[in-house]
């Protein structure tokens, strides 16, 4: 059996005392051998912790002792190495990126829609699909017939939505009714967020999925399946498939842009350096610095060690 146990879990829910709560969660993680990043906000938690399933579940018992976090939802998944470096508990405004104020997702949420009953609400002509998430992870996989909306962070997805609510626009009334509208992303945070921004505008019908992607890919079977590719995810195992099996793609290290097979054949591809998506974004003294890097990469696995603080160039958003 795999060695490293991976929780994945969010909640909205207000915390007024979040900042209190980072130092005694941080030292709990630690006592326990947990890696990962958690973050904390005025609206909830948010976050992917990694290590021995005994400390793992630890941490989730520790933070399910808060009568607030009690109902708390994680999804699972396990690997032979632990898919993080180091342990991060960190304050943020709030726990996935929006920049837009008064959207209360604990409050005005859409309407989740499990896994199982995913399949038949895509079935609907009338339903407008959404993938809520990054360019980037859209490139790699998604539902069959979703609108991706191109954005290159979660923050540009507000914009999006007024674009399209104009007429002609994907999301432009129909008869003088808005249509209803499903959003999803990968692990159900920022569908949650999305569904909550669209009440705010006056849609009615609005549906997210709940567990996001990843509880779809564990859940239903493949014959069944809509989905088309594979999910990207924020760790080291970079993206899974049907039954949340690892998938095979890679990381540029440089921009942390997924990497196919093709990507990786391109010229401009050098392990640890660049990809075609980076190489003409860093210049040669930052490409001699990930080579300098990528060498010490190399000489640790050699000795069988991790190299603890990796750098990782060009920040990615992880929302």
């Amino acid at each position: 059996m795999p060695r490293f146990l991976t929780a994945a879990l969010y909640k909205f829910v207000e915390l007024p005392d979040f900042a209190a709560l980072q130092p005694p969660l941080l030292a709990c993680c630690e006592a326990h051998h947990v890696k990962g990043t958690l973050l904390l906000a005025p609206e909830g938690i948010n976050g992917t912790i990694a290590g021995p399933e005994a400390g793992v579940r630890a941490v989730l018992a520790y933070l399910r002792a808060d009568p607030r976090l009690a109902m708390l939802e994680h999804k699972e998944a396990w690997s032979e190495e632990i898919p993080f470096y180091r342990m991060k508990v960190r304050l943020k405004r709030e726990i996935v990126t929006m920049g837009v104020p008064d959207v209360h997702p604990a409050l005005t949420a859409g309407e989740y829609v499990k896994p199982q009953g995913w399949n038949a609400l895509l079935r609907d002509p009338s339903v407008v699909l959404v993938d809520t998430r990054n360019s980037y992870e859209v490139s790699i996989g998604t539902f069959e017939g979703a609108i991706n909306p191109e954005t290159a962070s979660f923050s540009e997805l507000p914009g999006w939505v007024e674009r399209e609510m104009l007429a002609g626009g994907k999301l432009a009334p129909v008869d003088g009714k808005n249509p209803r509208v499903a959003m999803f992303c990968t692990g159900g945070i920022r569908c949650e967020k999305s569904t909550a921004l669209m009440r705010s505008k006056g849609f009615d019908e609005v549906y997210h999925l709940q567990g996001g992607i990843l509880k779809y890919l564990e859940t239903v079977p493949e014959e069944q399946s809509r989905w088309q590719g594979e999910c990207f995810v924020f760790d080291e195992r970079v993206s899974v498939g049907h039954g949340l099996e690892p998938g095979k793609f890679t990381l540029c290290r440089s921009c942390r842009d997924p990497l196919g097979d093709a990507d990786r054949a391109s010229p401009q591809y050098e392990l640890g350096v660049s990809c075609a998506h980076c190489f003409d974004q860093t210049t040669d003294e930052q490409k001699a610095g990930y080579r300098e890097r990528q060498k010490q990469v190399g000489l640790a696995s050699a000795r069988r060690q991790a190299h603890i603080g990796v750098p990782v160039g060009i920040k990615k958003s992880d929302v």
